[in-house]
């Protein structure tokens, strides 16, 4: 009976959590939508602004941990609030951010030094410029294996792997 009771109480907890809390969106799967927006989760998106605070809860009174201080930094997104979203970066660090400082257009950093940004997605095309790890790009269209990607005056055609900020089945037109 005991036993019961408790499970009845864990799933009373459950029930009354945000619906963002019900599930942990990274290791769930495919499929799962955000309860605000009902778009993707997990989803990536960019900073629209040069100063971002990111705070440890979905409101203006948690505390900031960190601020994120580059436009158009890719960011992943892996749980909404009301208009809070929770965002990691490529190295794990996160936290909540209003929406508004948030951008839908798509970015990546280059995560490998001195990557070839090549004419046609094939490695034995030209190479139009190399790129230097932590460079941030506008992402293009993508393959299976290749994304196009834009920084300042050079384009090109970069390996997926050396990219942070689309996921690796992921095909763009």
């Amino acid at each position: 009976m005991r036993a019961k009771l408790a499970a009845l109480a864990l799933g009373m907890i459950v029930m009354a959590m945000p619906a963002v809390m019900r599930a942990d969106p990274v290791t769930s799967g495919h499929g799962v939508r955000g309860p605000v927006t009902n778009l993707p989760l997990p989803r990536f998106v960019s900073l629209k602004t040069d100063d971002a605070n990111i705070r440890r809860g979905p409101s203006l009174t948690h505390r900031i941990d960190w601020v994120f201080k580059r436009r158009g930094m890719p960011l992943e997104i892996v749980a909404e609030y009301e208009n809070w979203r929770r965002v990691v970066d490529k190295d794990g660090a996160g936290g909540w951010v209003h929406y508004s400082l948030l951008s839908g257009v798509r970015t990546v950093i280059v995560e490998q030094d001195l990557t070839p940004l090549r004419a046609r997605p094939d490695r034995e095309a030209q190479i139009n410029a190399y790129a230097e790890a932590g460079v941030i790009a506008r992402l293009g269209e993508c393959t299976l294996e290749w994304c196009r990607i834009k920084t300042g005056k050079y384009r090109g055609w970069v390996e997926k792997k050396a990219l942070w900020g689309v996921r690796p089945d992921e095909i763009r037109e």
